[in-house]
């Protein structure tokens, strides 16, 4: 996984590398899954005062551009899920936060699952993650992982 410096320049110049690449996020050195997800916190945040239909409809859209953005920027790169491409942590974080009660210990803790099931990809997110090709491989992980996260998250706040 590069995500040096050379990198950003190419990121900077195509606005779907740059969208993938979480608005550049993705371009930090170490761990920039977590850093693209602490870049997607303050976008939850704003998407929550949305109507929840509105919020899922934002979610919805932002899944499928990420499908062309993060296919396009694995191809252009020449490696399939490139580690610098965070868009789907984005998608994946939003779909955790969805609906979750307003708050930073909320934001957190939506945080720290949905990093937990992604980085630990229990089953079937592995089986997506290994065997999807393209972009549509690349988001439906992460997509699962914040499904699994916001499956948590809402049992928290259940019993919270």
């Amino acid at each position: 996984m590069n995500t040096s410096p050379e990198r950003a320049p190419r990121v900077f110049r195509d606005w779907r590398h740059f969208l993938a690449f979480g608005l550049g996020s993705g371009l930090v050195p170490v761990a920039p899954g977590t850093a693209g997800t602490l870049a997607a916190v303050p976008f939850a945040w704003g998407l929550a005062a949305l109507s929840p239909a509105a919020y899922l409809f934002i979610v919805l859209a932002a899944f499928a551009l990420g499908v062309y953005v993060c296919g396009r920027t694995s191809r252009d790169l020449g490696v399939h899920d490139h580690g610098g491409i965070v868009w789907d942590e984005f998608v994946g974080y939003w779909i955790t936060m969805y609906m979750a009660p307003p708050g930073p210990g909320w934001l957190i803790a939506g945080f720290a699952l949905f990093r937990l099931f992604d980085v630990w990809k229990p089953w079937p997110i592995r089986i997506f993650d290994v065997h999807v090709p393209g972009g549509l491989g690349i988001m439906l992980d992460d997509v699962l992982a914040g499904l699994y996260a916001w499956v948590l998250l809402q049992a928290l706040t259940a019993v919270l």
